[in-house]
């Protein structure tokens, strides 16, 4: 019989516990704190998010039926509904943001040398928004308007940044629902010689001139009614798909005083679809189709949000303040983050749905966090781990 740790302790081995300590004591999560500690309020929404519990009820149950498991697993306080529910409304979301910014600089290491399909030696970002309906009565500080018929609605929105290599996400802003998408760009901290890839909703000339200032570059795709004076071309091979590549300069009177340089125009017909693009950019060096293929590739960011939504606890809340909320956004993202770790430091070839699957089942057995990703043959394993004497000799 294996003497070892649960497979869930093994997971959160992979966290930067003395970091956390640090974290905690920074923001006082501990302050007056006896029997449940941050780090057992961490302990219990990581396992609620591998595990796919529901509520807070289904949390207290599920660890409560393990009670003399709990402590190693690294539970040690007691786990009630209460106390857990205490703790995401009163303590500091940014205990667990700062966490998840960690980990992200743990895996961007670890992924830096991942390809993403485009051959490029910069890194490359992707820059999106998704929004999470909320119930208006239940969450009535996350209100916004609809845009479509003017209805009162409930949301938040994650404002996020993905890194392409590896699809780690690097920056995330929470806000609520009437937030404009463009104005998370203000948060942005912008990486020189990085690329920025972005739908036409963050179309702002004057804070797309902050990449140009930062000596970073953006790929884009301009409005249709964007004025602008064409100052040359150059070759470009249709064959690929590239209609045209100019250089061009903005005429536009606001947009001539937010953008005063010029910029990169190229027309783009995909062969498959015969769909045809527009996109703008700060880099003249690059070839007319890698910007086509940088474009493209911003559709991993559309597929991290679908899958974020499918696979971790972020549609469901386990409380109702802006705090609980955000708590459980940050500590999803880390959870995400520790699976893109795990999956790396051990060479798996899994996916992370199919790690996620196996671990929501494995949580409490007591085997090597490796071994339960590889295939077992119960009867060889019988036959090579028994300590029982053949009867007959063969």
């Amino acid at each position: 019989m294996n003497q070892g740790q649960p497979i869930f302790a093994q997971i959160l081995s992979h966290l930067p516990e003395r970091q956390f300590r640090r974290l905690v004591n920074k923001y006082k999560g501990n302050e007056r704190v006896r029997t449940f500690s941050c780090w057992d309020q961490l302990a219990c929404m990581f396992f609620a998010q591998l595990t796919y519990r529901e509520s807070l009820r289904d949390i207290e149950a599920c660890l409560n039926a393990q009670g003399a498991s709990l402590y190693h697993m690294g539970i040690r306080g007691h786990v009630s509904r209460t106390n857990l529910a205490r703790a995401n409304e009163c303590r500091d979301w940014r205990i667990y943001q700062d966490l998840a910014l960690h980990l992200i600089k743990i895996a961007q290491r670890l992924y830096s040398e991942d390809s993403f399909g485009v051959d490029l030696k910069n890194t490359a970002y992707a820059f999106d928004s998704t929004t999470i309906d909320l119930c208006l009565s239940v969450f009535p500080w996350a209100r916004f308007m609809d845009g479509k018929g003017g209805k009162k609605r409930g949301a938040v929105k994650l404002h996020t940044l993905l890194d392409l290599r590896g699809n780690i996400p690097t920056f995330i802003h929470i806000s609520t629902g009437k937030m404009n998408d463009v104005r998370a760009l203000d948060y942005l901290l912008i990486e020189a010689c990085a690329f920025y890839i972005m739908d036409r909703g963050y179309h702002d000339f004057r804070r797309l001139f902050r990449f140009t200032e930062a000596r970073a570059f953006f790929v884009t795709r301009p409005r249709s009614n964007t004025k602008f004076r064409r100052l040359c071309s150059s070759p470009c091979d249709k064959s690929v798909g590239i209609i045209c590549d100019q250089i061009i300069m903005l005429t536009g009177l606001n947009s001539r005083k937010h953008y005063p340089e010029k910029l990169r125009r190229i027309r783009y017909q995909c062969l498959k679809t015969g769909k045809r693009l527009v996109f703008i950019t700060n880099n003249f060096e690059l070839p007319a189709l890698t910007i086509a293929q940088l474009y493209r590739s911003r559709w991993q960011i559309e597929l991290f949000f679908k899958w974020i939504k499918q696979h971790l606890r972020i549609k469901r809340f386990y409380g109702t303040t802006s705090n609980a909320v955000k708590t459980q956004i940050w500590i999803a993202v880390s959870t995400y983050v520790v699976v893109a770790i795990i999956k790396k430091r051990l060479r798996l070839p899994h996916s992370l749905y199919t790690m996620l699957q196996i671990l929501s089942v494995s949580t409490f057995e007591k085997t090597p966090l490796l071994s339960a990703f590889q295939p077992h043959d119960d009867f060889q394993s019988q036959l090579v781990c028994s300590n029982q004497l053949n009867l007959f000799d063969s």
